[in-house]
């Protein structure tokens, strides 16, 4: 009998150690519009990957490069069927192919960045880097000397037209005589195209280049005539250490293992989340040596009034042409914000 007993207890100590070995980590899976050595915007969701990829439990992968549009779906609708239980999707994009996905797979979370639409298994995620984006304008209207600033962006999208102001409020608070010029490259990641937007805007006279773009181009572009940079997403002084001012930049970590700690827990909730500097999410890149330490104070006095609760569209706050769209005192909203597609006065370019 004893024999027999044995023989049970071992069989069952297989069957629980064999049903260890079968568990199933919860599958995650990312989806980049560039490489992610792009040291930008892929670079800067990848290593938030990198920290959900290091949980217990969890296992993580991603397609990088994938353009937007159907290209995006076919990847996308992979990875559900796969049977991944959540998916990020990193681009604007790739908001309507998710959200098509997204019906087949009810059991799947879908999660897209920077984008506005929800269904009961697609929530939406961004962070406030309007708010780093002001505080990369201050030092940049403090660094001007001929009072031309170039900005090379991507495309003509709230998100972009939304930075594109906020640095430009931040650069006059500093400096109200300058003015931001605007070029267009229709492109996130492009190395050769946005250097040589960034040139375009060097040869008019601007002689501090910030940018929303995934490359490294326009800071090399300004460190090659000896003027300054502002760069986005990571710290990428190493590329052009003697133009680069600052950089807004990402920290995806926190809300992406936080996100999977909800999908575990049953906790997620479809939802629009838009974090920001208090939430870490956001932040600016180390200042450079180059910018006096009364801008560097006055910078980060104004990062911890942000933190605090203080808001940056706030008005009076006049469009390009002179007309005022935000009255004194008041404060735009989170869905006037998402929405945005004008500019404001000392921009100078189209949102087309």
């Amino acid at each position: 009998m004893r024999r027999v007993c044995t023989g049970i207890v071992a069989a069952l100590a297989v069957c629980l150690f064999m049903g260890q070995a079968v568990a199933e980590d919860l599958q995650v899976g990312f989806v980049y519009v560039s490489p992610v050595g792009d040291a930008g915007w892929s670079y800067a969701h990848d290593q938030g990957r990198l920290a959900v990829e290091a949980m217990d439990g969890v296992s993580t992968s991603f397609v990088e490069a994938v353009a937007e549009g159907p290209d995006s779906e076919r990847v996308i609708l992979n990875m559900a069927r796969k049977g991944y239980d959540v998916i990020f999707a990193t681009s604007f994009g790739y908001m309507d192919p998710m959200l098509k996905v997204a019906g087949q797979f009810p059991d799947t979370v879908f999660m897209h960045c920077s984008g506005f639409k929800l269904a009961d298994n697609m929530g939406n995620y961004f962070g406030r880097m309007y708010q780093a984006r002001y505080l990369s304008g201050m030092v940049a209207g403090a660094m001007t000397e001929s009072n031309t600033l170039g900005y090379v962006a991507a495309f003509p999208i709230p998100e972009v037209i939304r930075g594109i102001n906020a640095f430009t409020l931040g650069v006059r608070a500093m400096n109200p005589e300058a003015t931001v010029r605007v070029v267009w490259t229709k492109t996130w990641y492009d190395p050769a195209t946005e250097k040589e937007a960034a040139k375009s805007l060097l040869d008019v006279g601007a002689d501090v280049i910030a940018q929303h773009q995934d490359s490294a181009g326009p800071q090399e572009a300004a460190q090659e005539r000896g003027v300054y940079s502002v760069g986005y997403n990571s710290d990428m002084s190493q590329f052009a250490p003697e133009a680069h001012l600052t950089a807004p930049i990402w920290n995806w970590g926190p809300f992406y293992v936080a996100t999977v700690e909800k999908v575990r827990s049953g906790e997620w909730q479809a939802e629009a989340t838009w974090p920001g500097l208090a939430e870490g999410i956001v932040d600016l890149a180390p200042i450079g040596d180059m910018v006096p330490q009364e801008v560097k104070d006055q910078v980060m006095a104004k990062m911890g009034a942000i933190k605090g609760g203080e808001r940056v569209f706030v008005g009076p706050i006049n469009d390009q042409d002179g007309v005022l769209k935000v009255a004194e005192g008041e404060t735009m909203s989170d869905e006037e914000l998402l929405g945005m597609t004008w500019f404001v006065e000392g921009v100078i370019g189209t949102t087309q």
